[in-house]
């Protein structure tokens, strides 16, 4: 049997691969993620930045700090001019605190959901739509059991739906559910709290105050390829994959979106979007 030419076997790749695989012979050069900062100096020295196109996933218990984390990027994307999207899960986000944190709500879309399943279905016509800088998905007070119940296939539809595209998607759980679909997980953990007496030099009270919160993220998987040095902290072992930050506790101030007691307030069958 004459051995083919290397042309002919060319045309035979070529040719089986047709509709699948573009121009499977020619050479590209390697692409990185685009990434965009956290907000937060600690957490772009652990990731990096949050990768475009991609789905990163954000989880850890209540207190572990998944609500301070989400402000800062919030106020991080608002800042930089970019359109951002909440879908909050159970109608726990308080406008005024994310203000004081430097969030611009004029930036911002806020739906307010209190069912799972509209969360679902608000997230698809959103990343169906597109245009978002940021869409973050907040599932954190739902019980996991619920989130755990999220076909795998909807988490693929979402990464798929961001790819190729600058949205940032980002989930917001009690649990790691996305699997291979998340190209970055954090694992948040509360570490301690800083409290000081309500009332100086007064013994009489043991009424305290709560000034700052001290929270760890932990990198559990990254499949960012990096196209610049990562930046390290040398205080900080170059392996190290976790940070501990600090949330200042804002003063009182008042509510500029004051909202009705929960037990009078109906809520419709379809999200809002304020």
């Amino acid at each position: 049997m004459s051995q083919k030419s290397a042309a002919a076997l060319r045309l035979e790749v070529e040719a089986a691969l047709v509709g699948r695989v573009s121009a499977p012979f020619q050479f590209r050069e390697q692409q990185f993620a685009e990434t965009a900062s956290t907000g937060s100096a600690a957490l772009d020295v652990l990731t990096q930045g949050l990768p475009r196109g991609a789905l990163t996933e954000i989880f850890g218990p209540p207190g572990s700090g998944k609500t301070s984390a989400l402000a800062a990027i919030l106020a991080s994307r608002t800042r930089a001019a970019e359109l951002c999207a909440l879908i909050d899960g159970r109608d726990a986000f308080d406008p005024a605190s994310a203000q004081a944190a430097g969030v611009q709500l004029h930036r911002l879309l806020w739906i307010r959901c209190l069912e799972l399943e509209q969360v679902l279905r608000a997230a698809d016509l959103l990343l169906q739509g597109g245009g978002f800088g940021l869409v973050a998905v907040d599932f954190s007070d739902f019980a996991p059991r619920l989130v755990r119940h999220i076909p795998l296939n909807v988490w693929f539809r979402w990464r798929r739906a961001v790819e190729n595209t600058r949205t940032i998607l980002l989930a917001l759980e009690q649990e790691s559910n996305a699997k291979t679909c998340a190209s970055l997980v954090l694992r948040m953990q509360a570490k301690a709290a800083c409290w000081s007496q309500a009332v100086p030099n007064f013994r009489h009270t043991e009424a305290l105050l709560l000034e700052s919160l001290r929270s760890g993220a932990e990198r559990l998987r990254s499949k960012k390829k990096e196209s610049l040095p990562r930046r390290i902290d040398s205080r900080r072992p170059a392996e190290e994959d976790g940070i501990r930050f600090t949330t200042q506790i804002a003063a009182p101030y008042g509510n500029p979106f004051p909202l009705p007691p929960r037990a009078k307030r109906k809520y419709p069958a379809h999200p809002q979007a304020h």
